[in-house]
């Protein structure tokens, strides 16, 4: 190996040993992405390559990193290459929904809150670690728990539950009322945005011919009640909007905390996100 080679790549991994997953970088940044050139999908602000009449190039505010923080800070020799995902602007209320874990689609970045920019995780980016070596770094998150978020929203990017399109049926006029009242300035909006997330189970599968369908609505432990009412209150309004049915035979519902639910109940249970709430080929 030169030796030039080996002391260049020294100064890349004492510089990348100082970032980790969820850092950004801002400023004006370009993000690279395939296009079909015979029936585009979309009309992106992008330039084609002159070289690849398929490649196009798309301005963005920056990227955040997905790469695992022990993959970044390993030689370039062993892992040459990061992940990214472009940042984007958001309304506040979308911004708000981002942070309570209601759109998959995004990652929350608490230090790039205050500009309302979230990480498009339906978008990755491979470049060589050499490239973002030059970028100045904004640390992404503040802390452990916000770390910690942060990689849940990467893992339920891609893990996350496609209901049957019967039950999203079934849930369509509960969807369309949380996201009508979510923002509004009642005693119902600000309950909804009170929830920590809402989690539904089937029992016993999604693909059994009758099920009982089982809703969380998860509360902070601090707040028994909301505002001087009953959770039950708004759990009966809520419920009331999904109806039965011969497959869908029974719809229960409770207020909870974390605490009150089992292990077992939780990771049988999926969230109910905003993000993909349709009915395949509508």
């Amino acid at each position: 190996m030169d030796l030039l080679d080996e002391a260049r790549r020294a100064r890349l991994d004492e510089t990348l040993g100082t970032w980790q997953q969820a850092d950004c970088t801002l400023g004006n940044h370009r993000f690279l992405f395939r296009l079909d050139t015979e029936a585009p999908l979309t009309e992106p602000a992008a330039v084609a390559a002159a070289d690849h009449a398929d490649t196009a190039e798309e301005d963005v505010r920056g990227f955040t990193v997905v790469t695992q923080t022990c993959d970044i800070v390993r030689g370039c020799s062993d892992r040459p290459f990061v992940q990214l995902s472009p940042l984007v602007e958001v309304s506040a209320s979308t911004l708000h929904e981002v942070e309570r874990g209601r759109r998959p689609r995004y990652a929350f970045v608490p230090a790039l809150a205050a500009r309302n920019l979230v990480a498009d995780l339906d978008r990755v980016m491979t470049v060589e670690k050499a490239l973002m070596a030059g970028w100045t770094r904004v640390a992404g998150v503040r802390n452990e728990s916000d770390a910690r978020r942060f990689r849940f929203s990467l893992t339920r990017n891609r893990a996350r539950a496609a209901f049957p399109d019967d039950f999203v049926r079934l849930i369509a006029e509960l969807t369309r009322r949380l996201s009508a009242k979510h923002d509004a300035e009642s005693d119902e909006g600000r309950a909804l945005r009170a929830l920590r997330e809402i989690r539904i189970r089937a029992e016993p599968s999604w693909s059994a011919e009758e099920i009982q369908v089982m809703f969380w609505f998860i509360r902070d432990e601090n707040s028994p009640s909301f505002e001087g009412s009953s959770w039950d209150n708004y759990r009966e309004q809520w419920l009331r909007r999904v109806p039965t049915t011969r497959r869908f035979n029974r719809i229960d519902g409770a207020v909870q905390t974390l605490d009150d639910l089992t292990a077992r109940e939780y990771v049988e249970s999926d969230p109910l996100d905003f993000d993909h709430l349709s009915v395949r080929g509508t």
